[in-house]
């Protein structure tokens, strides 16, 4: 036998066979070689969102690497240079909680303890300690990403930049030290900026108490006042109600309760009002204080009025404890308040709350409840579910804190921020208008500093005389200015906290204690992954604004809004044009994924089991990037069966036959409009398909190019493949055959290019064999070609026009045949087709052939109505038929039900109206008035698809049933060869047997009357009547029990 054209191809797709392609990429570079070759190109500017390598990727990594990998590939492939610089986010306290785990330590007291120094080298060396784990996710997914020279935000390169800007922000008065009251965490003991609070609401439940506060000199009177948080009555200094509402005093028992009057359904027993107030009559009035452990020291315990107060919830009257919330704080301020904070930075009530001390303040909610009922302090409480902020990091319930920390004071270019917000293009543009932009018209200061350890260290240094305040903006003004910095000085603490700078007054400067916010490291990533202005200049500019970023939604309030806010003060614009944002994973129930829920599907066991390209598809088809994403096993099994299965199956057809008749491609030529009807069909359709997916892309609108590509695989193997079989199988290599090899061939290589980005390892495993096979010039791999181009010369809009009639036909057709129980291997006599135009009928004359091939039909014939082959059943529309006749409708239903439906039918169907008199009224019934369906006369089986419809003859001579047997019988043997595992070409030998003794007669007619067709369909040289035959198997051939066996000749 002479070598194959082409390697031997399996139906079945196995993703080990991924692996031989990874290991093509990896020997040959393929990815950096695909860079490489387009340097010099129009650049396409890709900017990476640095993961943390100390935890195992996740589903939604997974998500993020298939769509960010996409459009890259893309872009390549359409010219442009794409450098894509891999980044690792390296600091923060996912490190320091992670080695506080792995050394059984727990908080700042026992990291001090254990020792700053050896607690951060610990941090550095389990900052990769899963880098293996996503070397492998991004290699086995094939997400291309240049992971050799990464941006890493630890090394003093990418620190110094980060100090440069900051440096930036200092010399403009934009990063001040203040004292304000932010979230934050006790467990970190640490202080969160505003975007990372966004990113840790969970609802929870927590109490819900009204209290009561005791106003001065008025007997049994009080203030009635609503709070979530008893703890905090501790520290309460004032009440504050609105200038304009409305409040009553009533008397309920022997008491007098102060409230809002929209809020008197709070009160749990009848009462009687005996006075009305505004809320400014209220301001002013004294009460008694009602946890005495701290002594205020100026003014407190008084009424204030604030705009903030609502009567939504609650008494309309707001306890005020300026320690622990930013409005109490501001009203504070403008009163003068007092701050009692007897609260220490763990959160636990200090020494002078002696009943709680030493107790975490949430903790001692139930403890004060009890004690305030016992005290005849609480009016009434229970639970309340509401969302509440978590430390995003630990998941510990954060507390508003009145302290000291350091702040980007980002609200002073606010307006640039949003100007720039303008420009960029958001995918979908509503996260831009709606939740992306509220969030910066809402932004306040950026709370900059952390008290942690393991981060960025704050570059500001005070004078311990003069209490002068510097920012260093690099290692050489840190050298210059210090006596005692190192040649080799690490930017990490306890190393620069031991560094000294020379004050002008001639005393030591010493650095404050905190590190920076994590998210203004990831944040500085478009400058400070080239050591920018230090160095790379050129490098910068080339690469800056990126024209495409893409993450979760979550990162809206993360690193979307720290990108924006740095590159927008540093240099006065957006530091990305496009954005794509991405819905969030959910499992098979729409539930969100997590460990604690147990409904993490694990990629690499999808890897495994279905490949890379499954997982991938399954992400990109079914709904739109953005939107939340259902991901389970059993869709990335369908993408692995249904869509790439179908490619497979249509790559092994093409190379089995073109193997068989040994035929080499690049030996023939025929032009595209001299090959027959459906091999232009099948050209033009595709040339469409890459005008959609460019269209698509251009938009980084992933979803409707992945749509249109399953429709055109459905299409190339259901209809092209299936209509053009019978070229592949026939014996001669006519002009007619190779014009099937030549356009199978073109669609598959050319489609292996189209669906690359998407799918790069069937793809590669394609082009490869079709082409590398073939001819050693060509690239070496599909991902180092150009994208298929749109061709104005292969666009043929009739002929496509003309075949979707005939599709149209034809599945009007099968639906008939399905709805009367009759198998499209059963011929049947004459089918009878309603077109809308004489045009039309001449289309579906002129592909008559193709149709009879599809539905088996031996006559088509046409008719202009379809009216002579069913009965109409015609019924009211009460809606519509009440709104116009009322009374009449009864009235109207006999009438239906008691006269001719057909002609009522016939009249809307022709006229759009049908009228008759009831009680001296006209009543015109039309289509939106009434609901008119159909019913296949006898002998026929009719479908109708608005103005198109096909009636089918249902009637079965002889002849018909006897080609019935006989096609059934060549089905059965063709399952039988497969079975058996027969070459395409081996001839066989056919015995059958008759178990119905009464078919017997008909069986043996149809064997006689269809002997040639049996044997040229199936390969046979001998049909034997033989039940006996070894090895044969029972079949149903139309109702007829029969044995079949096959042998090979």
């Amino acid at each position: 036998m002479s070598k194959m054209i082409f390697d031997k191809v399996e139906s079945q797709i196995k993703p080990e066979r991924e692996l031989d392609i990874l290991k093509f990429w990896n020997d040959g570079r393929i990815f950096y070689k695909s860079m490489e070759e387009k340097k010099g190109a129009k650049p396409f500017v890709f900017h990476e969102g640095p993961p943390t390598a100390n935890g195992m990727p996740h589903p939604g990594h997974v998500l993020t690497k298939v769509m960010k990998d996409l459009i890259p590939r893309y872009k390549t492939m359409c010219g442009h240079y794409v450098s894509r610089k891999a980044g690792w986010d390296t600091h923060g306290l996912p490190v320091e909680l992670e080695v506080e785990k792995m050394l059984g330590i727990n908080g700042k007291q026992e990291i001090e303890k254990y020792g700053v120094e050896a607690f951060i080298k610990k941090c550095r060396e389990s900052v990769f300690k899963y880098e293996a784990e996503w070397r492998k996710m991004v290699d086995r997914g094939g997400f291309w990403v240049d992971m050799e020279a990464p941006y890493i935000t630890c090394t003093n390169e990418y620190i110094e930049t980060v100090w440069w800007a900051l440096k930036r922000f200092f010399d403009e008065g934009y990063l001040y030290q203040g004292h304000k009251v932010i979230p934050y965490c006790p467990r970190c003991g640490t202080g969160l900026s505003s975007h990372e609070v966004a990113q840790g609401y969970e609802e929870c439940e927590d109490p819900s108490v009204f209290v009561k506060f005791k106003i001065k000199n008025q007997e049994n009177t009080y203030f009635l006042v609503w709070t979530t948080t008893p703890w905090t009555l501790i520290s309460n200094v004032a009440l504050a109600v609105h200038n304009d509402h409305d409040y009553v005093k009533v008397k309920t028992g022997d008491e007098y309760l102060i409230l809002a009057k929209a809020r008197l359904g709070e009160l749990k027993s009848e009462y009687e009002i005996t006075a009305e107030y505004k809320g400014k009559d209220l301001v002013g009035t004294d009460y008694e204080q009602m946890f005495k452990f701290v002594k205020p020291d100026k003014k407190a315990h008084y009424v204030c009025a604030a705009d903030f107060v609502t009567l939504e919830d609650g008494t309309g009257i707001v306890h005020i404890a300026p320690a622990f919330g930013e409005d109490d704080y501001q009203l504070g301020v403008k009163n003068g308040l007092p701050v009692i904070q007897p609260v220490n930075s763990r959160c636990e009530y200090t020494d002078e709350v002696t009943p709680w001390k030493g107790v975490f303040v949430k903790d001692a909610d139930p403890s004060i409840q009890k004690f305030m009922k016992e005290n005849g302090i609480l009016y009434k409480s229970g639970k309340i579910k509401h969302t509440y902020p978590f430390c995003w990091r630990c998941d510990s319930p954060l507390i508003y804190y009145a302290r000291h920390s350091w702040f980007i004071k980002a609200t002073a270019f606010k307006d640039e921020i949003l100007a720039q917000n303008d420009n960029i293009n958001w995918y979908p543009d509503y996260i831009k208008t709606g939740r992306f932009k509220n969030f910066l018209e809402n932004m306040i200061d950026w709370a900059l500093s952390r008290d942690r350890y393991w981060g960025t260290p704050l570059p500001i240094w005070i004078c311990e005389s003069c209490k002068t305040t510097e920012c260093i903006g690099s290692i050489e003004e840190l050298k210059k200015k210090s006596d005692n910095c190192p040649d080799n000085i690490e930017l990490h603490k306890p190393y620069v906290d031991e560094v000294t700078v020379k004050c002008s007054c001639g005393a030591k400067m010493k650095r404050v204690p905190e590190v920076i916010d994590c998210w203004f490291d990831s944040g500085m990533m478009h400058t400070a992954q080239w050591h920018y202005p230090f160095e790379n200049k050129d490098k910068f500019a080339e690469n800056f604004p990126a024209d495409f970023i893409c993450e979760a939604v979550d990162q809206t309030r993360g690193w979307f809004y720290s990108l924006l806010v740095t590159s927008t003060f540093l240099h006065k614009k957006s530091s990305y044009k496009n954005v794509v944002v991405l819905g969030l994973i959910q499992d098979k129930n729409g539930v969100k994924m997590s460990k604690s829920k147990g409904n993490i599907v694990d990629p690499f066991l999808m890897f495994n089991k279905y490949g890379a390209d499954a997982l991938r598809w399954c992400f990109y088809s079914g709904t739109s990037p953005w939107n939340a994403r259902r991901f389970f096993e059993d869709a990335v099994m369908e993408a692995h069966n249904k869509f790439l299965g179908t490619i497979q199956n249509t790559y092994a057809f093409f190379t089995l036959y073109a193997n068989i008749d040994n035929f080499n491609p690049l030996d023939h030529k025929i032009e595209v409009s001299k090959r027959p009807l459906i091999d232009q069909w099948i050209k033009s359709k595709f040339n469409r398909l890459v005008r959609k997916v460019r269209e698509e892309l251009d938009k980084f609108d992933i979803m409707p190019a992945a749509v249109a590509m399953e429709k055109f695989v459905e299409e190339l193997s259901n209809w092209y493949v299936r209509r053009s079989r019978r070229r592949f199988w026939k014996f001669n290599l006519d002009d007619d055959k190779i014009a099937a090899y030549l356009t199978l061939y073109e669609i598959l290589v050319d489609f292996s290019r189209l669906l690359a980005p998407f799918c790069p390892f069937i793809t590669e495993q394609i082009y490869r064999n079709l082409v590398c096979k073939l001819d050693p010039k060509a690239k070496e791999s599909v991902h180092l070609t150009d994208y298929p181009e749109y061709d104005e010369k292969i666009n043929f809009e009739e002929l496509e026009s003309q075949m979707a009639l005939i599709q149209n036909v034809v599945y009007m057709g099968r639906s008939a045949r399905n709805a009367c129980s009759i198998k499209v291997r059963q011929p049947i006599a004459d089918m009878i087709v309603k077109t809308v135009s004489p045009h039309e009928k001449e289309v579906v004359l002129s592909m008559k052939e193709l149709i009879d091939e599809e539905l088996n039909v031996k006559n088509i014939s046409f008719t202009s109505s379809l009216d002579d082959f069913v009965d109409y059943i015609v019924k009211p529309n009460f809606p519509a038929l009440g709104a116009k006749y009322g009374k009449l409708v009864p009235e109207i239903k006999k009438y239906l039900e008691t006269n001719p439906n057909n002609e009522i039918a016939k009249s809307i169907n022709k006229s759009g109206e049908f009228k008759f008199e009831m009680a001296g009224q006209e009543i015109v019934l039309t289509k939106e008035n009434v609901a008119i369906t159909s019913k296949s006369r006898e002998k026929y089986s009719v479908l109708i698809d608005g103005e198109y419809g096909v009636a089918l003859d249902t009637q079965l001579s002889e002849d018909l049933i006897l080609e019935g047997y006989a096609r059934e019988i060549i089905n059965k043997v063709q399952n039988m060869r497969k079975e058996a595992d027969f070459e395409i070409l081996d001839k066989i030998n056919i015995s059958y047997g008759v178990m119905d003794e009464g078919k017997a007669a008909s069986i043996k007619a149809c064997i006689e009357k269809f002997d040639d067709f049996i044997k040229s369909e199936t390969l046979a040289d001998n049909i034997f009547n033989d039940k006996s035959a070894a090895d044969s198997k029972e079949w149903d051939i139309n109702g007829v029990k029969m044995s079949i066996a096959v042998k090979k000749a």
